[in-house]
């Protein structure tokens, strides 16, 4: 039997104060992050070590640190000769997995995430909203939740992570009654994400013209 090789980057929430601390010393981590830094214009390395956590949640910061520290353990894996055969993407992850493969160098890819965190925070700026894990409701309960909770504002699903699994997305009131809700369903897990704003869903809308023509620019 041939063994595949597939690896799957992280998206937002995936971040901590630390996360770089357990990556070895070589000399790869050093001129990434230092690469990083100057792209983005104040030093990724710090932020990751010390935090404070707002900040590092905080989306403009969140997304290029996800992205330097998993393509940075992609190049020491790569060294060893340990290289995927196909890679995948947790929403923000698919630029590191794009980078993985080739299709994009991780300067442009890291310029691509740098506008999207921004263009990401200016959104949320203009319509603050947050993000809710929900785990262990049918489809009819969570349709349930979501029927009830629209009436307090804009909630959508976001993502379909397992059978069990789901995340919405959508305005702050929206998404803590759907909190609510889901608890008295029976949800096992109601958990709001650290994250900064209402990703995947219609309040991303005003940014996405900017964003699809700053991505015309790259080359792939």
């Amino acid at each position: 039997m041939v063994e595949i090789k597939a690896f799957i980057f992280p998206g937002q929430g995936s971040q901590y104060v630390g996360m770089n601390e357990k990556i070895p010393d070589f000399n790869i981590k050093k001129t990434m992050f230092d690469k990083a830094s100057e792209i983005l214009g104040f030093d990724l390395y710090n932020v990751c070590s010390n935090g404070p956590m707002d900040k590092l949640t905080s989306t403009e910061v969140a997304q290029p640190a996800i992205f330097t520290v998993s393509l940075i353990y992609n190049a020491l894996l790569a060294e060893k000769n340990i290289k995927p055969d196909v890679v995948a993407g947790h929403s923000l992850g698919e630029y590191s997995a794009l980078v993985a493969a080739n299709v994009l160098s991780f300067e442009d890819g890291l310029k691509l995430v740098k506008k999207r965190g921004i263009l990401m925070k200016e959104a949320s700026q203009n319509n603050p909203g947050k993000m809710l894990a929900v785990v262990g409701l049918s489809e009819d309960k969570l349709r349930n939740v979501l029927n009830k909770a629209k009436n307090y504002g804009i909630v959508v699903t976001a993502n379909i992570n397992t059978l069990e699994q789901v995340v919405l997305s959508g305005e702050l009131n929206a998404i803590y009654e759907a909190q609510k809700i889901a608890k008295e369903e029976g949800a096992k897990i109601a958990k709001v994400l650290e994250v900064s704003a209402a990703f995947h869903s219609p309040l991303m809308e005003p940014v996405v013209e900017e964003m699809s023509k700053f991505i015309d620019k790259v080359e792939f």
